[in-house]
């Protein structure tokens, strides 16, 4: 009894870790949908064709933290004009299901570029961000650097400017996180950053889909840095 007693209470706190935690995603296969969501329900994507700014390097200083938001009635809201164009053409987007998706993302392409684990980026990356994200991999390896990220927190995720060109949908994510990057060389001597130190980073992230494809994922078409 005693040992199904205990049992029991191990099994609830895993839970509840599950629960508050979530599921690390940084290290699964690049073939999972992160927009799919736990109904296996799916706001779809394709890549664009756009200029695309590689994984940013350089770090935005840390600032105060934000004010609370104050919510804006829809018609004010940054992209809801957007939103309300891919609904039109995609009535099977849903707004706060695709920026748990775009998190999830976000999760795995930052690790997954720290591994540098190519392979698992390529289902999530357009053509064009492909090329630079595994290209800046293949020189580190030549360097025989490491990069050592250490995801702390998504502050967050808020959707930015969104519009439809011709077919294609397109998505800006405005993302405050909180990290940890460290870049050693071969001999594990630190040539860039601070083990020590937490960085407060702020990307914005552009995600695409052709919104007449039957493939329902969206890719990451462009990235930038703000200061």
């Amino acid at each position: 009894m005693d040992i199904l007693f205990f049992a029991a209470i191990a099994a609830f706190l895993v839970l509840r870790l599950r629960n508050v935690l979530g599921k690390r995603t940084g290290h699964q296969s690049g073939e999972l949908d992160p927009f799919r969501d736990r109904q296996g329900r799916t706001t779809g994507d394709k890549p664009a064709d756009e200029k695309v700014v590689r994984l940013p390097d350089g770090r935005a200083a840390p600032e105060e933290a934000a004010e609370e938001e104050v919510a804006m009635p829809e018609p004010d809201r940054p992209g809801a004009k957007g939103v309300a164009a891919i609904r039109a053409q995609d009535p099977a987007f849903d707004e706060e299901q695709f920026l748990q998706g775009a998190r999830a993302a976000f999760e795995m392409i930052v690790m997954n570029f720290a591994e540098g684990n190519a392979k698992a980026l390529r289902p999530l990356l357009a053509d064009e961000v492909y090329k630079d994200f595994a290209g800046a991999i293949e020189q580190r390896a030549q360097r025989a650097e490491t990069l050592d990220t250490t995801l702390v927190s998504i502050d967050k995720a808020e959707l930015g400017e969104a519009e439809v060109q011709g077919r294609t949908a397109f998505v800006s994510v405005r993302f405050v996180s909180q990290q940890v990057n460290v870049t050693r060389d071969s001999e594990d001597r630190i040539v860039d950053g601070d083990p020590n130190e937490i960085e407060t980073i702020r990307d914005i992230w552009t995600f695409a889909r052709n919104v007449k494809s039957r493939d329902p994922n969206w890719k990451l078409v462009a990235t930038q840095s703000q200061q």
